[in-house]
Parts: C-alpha cells; structure tokens; sequence
C-alpha cells in the first residue's frame, strides 16, 4: 500500500514555518527516512518534492540533513542525531 510518508514521521504545527514533519516515533541517527526531491529542470530550482520534501522546515538547529543519490538525481532525508517523538 502506498503511502505518502513513512511511519516514522507525521505532519504537524511548525514552530518554524505553517506545518512542518514530526517523529511519530524515536528515530535513530542515521536513518534514512526517505526520497525527499525528485531532479527535474522543468520545475522551480530545477526539483520536484515528494510529499516528504514537502513538509520538512529548515531548523537552525536541524536533525536531519538530505543526501542525494549516488546519480544525483534524488535527494534523500537522512537524520544526523537522534530524533525523539513529539
């Protein structure tokens, strides 16, 4: 079954922007939680985001990062410390 995010994580209210991405669960460092961005130049700043992409906020303080692809056509979310459940 399809679904638009993983388990792990779940929409809720940002206390840095509208609604941002939150553990629904502990998440350990250095899980990756999924495909964020899809490269395509047609759409702006040239990247397509998945519904992942589409809800992480940019923390001055981040727990996660994104990695692309080893062909750089995808950017992944990947935590770089421990995440507690909201």
């Amino acid at each position: 079954m399809y679904r638009p995010l993983p388990s792990c994580v779940t929409v809720s209210k940002s206390t840095i922007d509208g609604l941002g991405l939150v553990a629904a669960e502990p998440i350990k460092a250095g899980t990756e939680i999924g495909m964020s961005h899809v490269r395509d130049s047609r759409f702006e700043h040239g990247w397509i985001r998945t519904p992942l992409g589409g809800f992480y906020n940019h923390s001055s303080n981040p727990n996660c990062k994104t990695k692309p692809s080893p062909c750089g056509s995808f950017l992944f979310l990947v935590t770089i410390r421990e995440v507690r459940k909201s």
